[in-house]
């Protein structure tokens, strides 16, 4: 493990490789060693190593959530079985008639959470556009209790300003909690902006590689953090030691693809915006978009993830058939490129009339962007266009 005084000088890069992961002090292995223990010999009752159950505590977990906390420069990290096992035990921490604020433009999943699951349990939500401050404010009641942000956002890349929406949550007592999974800690750093716990789906950037799926929430509140430590361990969606060794490997290149597909996806969006038969591009980092002066002052690049809108769902189709390099897959963040339809795919719990006031139309398409040649990656979706509307 790392001194965390010799660390507090480093780049993220540097931490990303090195921050809970070795040498092994065992062995001298540089790379960190998978525990696949269950359990852990007592020396005395009580008088263990630190470690008891691994549900409870797993040496190669400790080190995953070390090394993302450091990434997220919070104090504490959680590390669950999934993007969702993280929200969920986030959810769980309310109680009936706590009422909770979300952005309207929000992954599909979480969406089915909050409707299908947690409203059962007396608890309430009220969906916003929170890139819009007054529509923050006037949704949040006595009972709010957390306002839940993700920014970009899923699949419209809306920009959230997290700062001002931070400020107008903490003036009422509520919590805030930043799905940080688009811009991933490399990009950009919630807690810095005032939220209070940052959640992350690791199975996107942070795996990077479509081989694993892992979820995780950093904080720097320590009484939140033992709240969440608790709730961790009771209900127990905990990620397996192989996983989090997955985790820790891809998160070593997590700089490196981060650049280059944030490049890609720059190279991609400029040139759909130029293209007849796009009638929308959203992405942050070209200048019609309407958060980019946001986004410049809160994400170190513009991210991977691009969508754009095209005449129908029939089109978006045919686009989706026509492609070559883009998998037509749901999940994002990963080295290869990947493509899908909301609608269809990945908001496809969301109802109907609901999608499309959050403006998640039938022609809307979602591109996650990989570290391949721009000039094949734009090559493709240029033909996949031209062969869907001759």
């Amino acid at each position: 493990m790392t001194d965390k005084k010799s660390r507090n000088g480093w780049g993220f890069a540097t931490r990303a490789l090195h921050v809970g992961q070795g040498p092994d002090p065992a062995t001298g292995a540089v790379v960190q060693p998978i525990h696949l223990a269950t359990t852990f010999a007592q020396q005395g009752v009580g008088k263990h190593q630190g470690f008891e159950y691994s549900r409870s505590g797993n040496p190669t977990r400790s080190a995953l959530e070390e090394n993302l906390a450091a990434l997220e420069e919070a104090k504490h990290c959680l590390a669950f079985a999934s993007g969702l096992g993280a929200e969920s035990t986030m959810m769980l921490l309310l109680k009936p008639d706590d009422h909770v604020v979300y952005m309207e433009d929000v992954y599909g999943g979480t969406f089915r959470l909050f409707d299908k699951v947690m409203k059962r349990f007396g608890i309430t939500f009220t969906a916003v556009d929170a890139t819009d401050l007054e529509a923050v404010e006037d949704a949040i009641t006595p009972s709010t209790r957390l306002v839940w942000l993700e920014s970009p956002t899923n699949p419209l890349l809306r920009v959230v300003d997290i700062d001002a929406v931070s400020e107008v949550a903490h003036s009422h007592g509520a919590m805030v909690c930043v799905d940080n999974t688009f811009a991933t800690p490399y990009l950009q750093q919630p807690l810095h902006l005032g939220a209070d716990a940052v959640m992350h789906s690791a199975t996107k950037y942070i795996g990077g590689h479509s081989d694993v799926v892992g979820g995780a929430i950093m904080t720097s509140d320590d009484e939140l953090e033992q709240r969440l430590r608790f709730h961790q361990n009771a209900i127990g969606a905990v990620p397996s030691p192989f996983d989090c060794w997955l985790l820790l490997r891809g998160i070593k290149t997590l700089a490196l693809r981060v650049e280059r597909q944030s490049e890609n996806a720059m190279a991609v969006a400029t040139t759909l915006e130029s293209n007849r038969a796009v009638q929308r591009v959203h992405y942050p980092g070209l200048e019609s978009h309407a958060g980019r002066a946001v986004a410049q002052r809160q994400m170190r690049l513009f991210g991977g993830m691009v969508s754009f809108e095209v005449k129908d769902e029939a089109t978006a189709l045919r686009v989706l058939e026509k492609l070559e390099i883009f998998a037509l897959a749901e999940s994002l963040g990963a080295v290869e490129s990947l493509a899908e339809h909301p609608a269809r795919m990945t908001h496809a719990s969301i109802p109907e009339a609901e999608r499309k006031r959050s403006g998640v139309g039938d022609g809307l398409i979602r591109l996650s962007i990989g570290v391949e040649d721009a000039a094949d990656l734009v090559a493709d979706l240029e033909h996949a266009l031209a062969v869907a509307n001759a």
